[in-house]
């Protein structure tokens, strides 16, 4: 799991009480998942009530940072000028191996040539103050971002 090197000028990620232990594990270089311990579902994302059972029994747990391209979207226009340096930029529908689904950007020289179903693995893209966002490259490309 790599660190992509800092994105000048984008948004850093904004914790709130649920959020805050995701947003921990990943200055850590960690991504965590919650996993209900009333019904046992692995869920995605942060929240303070599983989705399955309603119940708020809730633990953090690591996740292997593997997954599956289920959907993914070229974005070529930019809404916020933040991101103009970026286009154009991939955002996808990640299916972890562990159950859950995530959104997240894939990074790396070969972003563009990502296909649904490619097996995909984590990085870390730095927002600046020690703050990295989970992201994915192709495992195609070999980890590098």
């Amino acid at each position: 799991m790599s660190t992509k090197a800092m994105s000048p000028g984008l948004p850093k990620p904004i914790a709130n009480a649920d959020s805050q232990p995701y947003w921990d594990a990943a200055r850590e270089r960690r991504l965590v998942i919650r996993k209900c311990n009333s019904c046992s579902a692995l869920h995605f994302m942060p929240r303070h009530m599983c989705p399955e059972c309603w119940s708020d029994q809730l633990e953090w747990v690591d996740s292997k940072g593997k997954g599956t391209v289920h959907s993914f979207s070229i974005i070529r226009r930019v809404s916020d000028p933040a991101f103009a340096h970026k286009v154009p930029y991939v955002t996808a529908l990640i299916d972890l191996d562990e159950g859950p689904r995530m959104m997240a950007n894939i990074l790396g020289n070969d972003a563009l040539s990502v296909q649904i179903g490619d097996r995909v693995t984590l990085t870390f893209e730095d927002r600046g103050d020690g703050a990295l966002l989970p992201q994915f490259v192709r495992a195609s490309n070999g980890g590098a971002a």
